[in-house]
């Protein structure tokens, strides 16, 4: 339906009051002629109001127009403010007056802004922060609607709520402490697993603040970081938990292991941990947790990085009912470094209100910690507390659990593909098994056939985001199997493996990239501490990158940089990261290379969503490109429809596509063929998505013209793929699988 920010109503029809713009006229009127802090506070309220039924509009427009004035100023033939005033019923009229009135009403809105003002001297920031109180009282508004109108009108959903009745910290606590007595000490890796945990217990009385777990890949960091959550959010009366992941797959593998411990004996499926990302299984989507995920309904929350990004910055009313829950709440955010350069500000910023404002905790957890407190200040750095890092003595804890020697074989020219795949031979011959990490899709499946051609016995698997999510998980599990069995294995993967994906192979290889990576890629290696250290091979590959991975090529000359500086000079170079020293350097220089990049740039590529070239930042601050135009009498100037609008958590601009992969994704393709209309396939449409692979606008052109994708009803939009363009063993292929097809060895 078609919205403009004249109404922000669905265009209406005839005989339907524009109640939106009535309300917010009078709260308006109510107070904005009373002085400078009543009329800033009848510019929040009212802003919240009129645009409860499509997302936060715009204040000042693109074009430097006063949205907002106009809005209401809106005439009464069209707002019929005067009618609906003068049908509103005499106790509703009365409250009005007493809450318009009421010295507290102004006086915390004025309390709150002049506290972020004292705090932060940039007045990007202070705008910034302002904008995001008023996201805050609009998420409060749209939740506290959406909710009394959905049990209105279906009351058995009411019954499904648990508002804020949750298990007590300390019962849930308990379950996990029994958990964590009975885990063995007997190796050195689990030794330094409980002194992470150990560690994490102490810090739990800290003030309410910002934290850092640093901790070595594979060092029990999910079961360490809900240890300090529990029990800081029991001595500080918090109302929830919430763990960020950066994939689906590491929240898939976390949530299991933690539901086990928390949700025991007569406790309900997902009313302790609520699981919520695009991948669920249709166990997990229960109708209770569809409701239940409306606004985060639940003490232990499980939810992505998306998420909670679209929550803080996103266009519309769904992601945003679950902002305010994150007051009052520990939010533990695991693979920080993952985080998207162009929402470093962005987010730092959010935390920084959410722990100042809102009474929240954060928990930054990596084995590679970025310095998002060393980033400007003017723009906003994330805010550490004091004594900040959980775990004390860092380089002490890194040297202490080494499992690895990581080498760099710089070849000049670069390493082909074919050698590539002769070196994983070797390291299979010599350890059991190698994994081999690259950056590129199509790097990933020329090395996995050098590999399948010379794997002398050797199963070779490979991974990509060219295969399905099922077909992802599918995959590491004859992986894991494999490996447990000791038989040979070669894994050629692109970097979804990287991050917390629990898996040890006894080599690896990895295309150079950053520092970061290189970490990550380790922690894949020896992840169990075995007597011998595991051996990482860091490679240049031959070619060059393609031009849309900006990213890893800053990332690449980042850690060229880090290794012409500290590494020891030869043909095989010794990379120390044990050191972590080598990690703020790295992020020092690739910090300092893309700081440009932090405030969320939108560019010409964007110019249709934004209108402008500008930032999100601004956009969101003072948006003084558009409000310098015309200089509008209102204190509120934020961009924040047209900003939502541009804002992207993935910056992909791709297509799903349901591919038939096994017979449970055939499935899912016939059934949606079969589908009457959008309700039913709305539930299909969800777990086709564990069956979907995302495309980029060139590949589905190709696809287009193969005649390899056909749509399930015209107008649908929803794209299947042909069998034949979708391989068992690599994905799915533009140019078809036949010939590529084999069984294993």
């Amino acid at each position: 339906m078609a919205l403009n920010q004249d109404t922000e109503d669905p265009e209406l029809e005839g005989g339907k009051i524009d109640h939106s713009t009535a309300g917010a006229q009078t709260l308006w009127r109510g107070l904005k002629s009373r002085g400078n802090a009543d009329a800033v506070a009848g510019e929040t309220l009212a802003l919240c109001l009129a645009s409860h039924h499509s997302g936060l509009i715009d204040c000042v427009t693109p074009s430097g127009a006063d949205n907002l004035s106009r809005r209401m100023s809106k005439a009464d033939s069209d707002s019929h403010h005067d009618e609906a005033w003068a049908s509103a019923e005499r106790l509703v009229r009365d409250l009005n007056e007493v809450h318009l009135t009421d010295p507290d009403l102004v006086g915390g809105l004025r309390g709150i802004i002049t506290r972020m003002c004292q705090i932060d001297s940039s007045e990007t920031v202070r705008r910034f922060k302002i904008g995001l109180l008023v996201r805050f009282l609009f998420s409060c508004l749209i939740d506290a609607d959406r909710t009394d109108t959905a049990d209105f009108c279906r009351p058995a959903a009411s019954l499904l709520r648990q508002h804020g009745r949750y298990e007590g910290w300390p019962a849930l606590s308990g379950l996990l402490e029994r958990e964590l007595a009975g885990f063995s000490v007997d190796t050195e890796i689990n030794r330094l697993r409980q002194h992470v945990s150990e560690s994490c217990l102490s810090a739990a009385g800290r003030a309410r603040g910002t934290f850092t777990l640093t901790v070595p890949t594979g060092g029990g960091k999910t079961l360490a970081s809900m240890r300090f959550a529990l029990s800081h959010a029991a001595r500080w009366e918090m109302d929830r938990i919430i763990y960020v992941s950066p994939y689906t797959s590491i929240l898939d593998q976390n949530a299991a292991v933690v539901r086990k411990i928390l949700e025991q004996g007569e406790a309900e499926f997902g009313s302790v941990l609520l699981e919520h990302h695009s991948n669920l299984t249709p166990e997990k989507q229960t109708w209770r947790s569809k409701v239940l995920s409306e606004n985060w309904d639940a003490p232990v929350v499980f939810t992505t990085a998306v998420q909670v990004l679209e929550a803080l910055f996103g266009s519309g009313t769904r992601p945003v009912r679950r902002l305010h829950q994150m007051a009052n709440s520990v939010l533990i955010f695991d693979e920080i470094q993952t985080l998207p350069v162009r929402c470093v500000h962005l987010f730092n910023n959010a935390m920084n209100f959410l722990v100042e404002q809102c009474g929240a905790s954060v928990v930054l957890c990596t084995a590679t910690q970025p310095l998002l407190h060393k980033v400007s200040k003017d723009k906003g750095a994330m805010r550490l507390s004091n004594n900040a890092e959980i775990v004390p003595d860092l380089q002490t804890l890194f040297r202490k659990v080494q499992r690895t020697e990581v080498l760099y074989r710089r070849k000049p020219g670069g390493w082909e593909h074919s050698a590539t795949a002769e070196l994983a031979a070797a390291e299979v011959q010599r350890t059991g098994s190698c994994l081999v990490i690259v950056n590129t899709k199509s790097e990933a499946l020329s090395i996995f056939k050098a590999c399948r051609a010379g794997a002398d016995g050797a199963t070779v698997f490979h991974l990509s985001t060219a295969m399905c999510a099922a077909h992802r998980v599918n995959v590491l599990e004859e992986v894991r199997q494999r490996l447990s069995a000791g038989l040979p294995v070669i894994c050629v993967s692109t970097q979804l493996i990287e991050a917390g994906v629990d898996i040890s192979f006894g080599s690896a290889i990895r295309a150079l990239a950053g520092l970061d990576s290189i970490a990550q890629a380790a922690g894949r290696c020896n992840r169990n501490g075995s007597d011998q250290l595991g051996r990482v091979y860091v490679v240049n590959l031959a070619g060059e990158l393609p031009k849309a991975l900006g990213d890893i090529r800053e990332a690449q000359e980042a850690a060229q940089r880090v290794l012409d500086e500290k590494a020891k000079p030869g043909e095989v170079l010794s990379i120390d990261l044990s050191d972590p020293s080598w990690i703020e350097l790295y992020f020092q220089y690739y910090f300092f290379a893309r700081k440009n990049d932090m405030d969320y740039p939108v560019g010409p590529e964007r110019a249709e969503r934004a209108e402008r070239d500008d930032t999100l930042l601004r956009m969101l601050s003072g948006n003084e490109l558009a409000a310098n135009r015309s200089r509008p009498p209102v204190f509120m100037k934020q961009a924040f429809m047209t900003a939502a609008k541009a804002f992207q958590a993935i910056d992909a601009g791709t297509q799903g596509v349901i591919v038939p992969y096994a017979p449970e994704g055939k499935d899912v393709m016939a059934a949606l063929c079969a589908a009457h209309g959008p309700e039913e396939r709305y539930g299909l449409l969800r777990l086709a998505q564990r069956y979907s692979v995302n495309v980029f606008p060139h590949v589905l052109e190709r696809l287009h013209r193969a005649q390899a994708v056909h749509e399930i009803g015209a107008g649908t939009g929803i794209l299947c793929l042909e069998d034949k363009y979708y391989s068992s063993e690599f994905g799915l292929n533009a140019e078809g699988t036949e010939e590529m097809e084999f069984t294993h060895v």
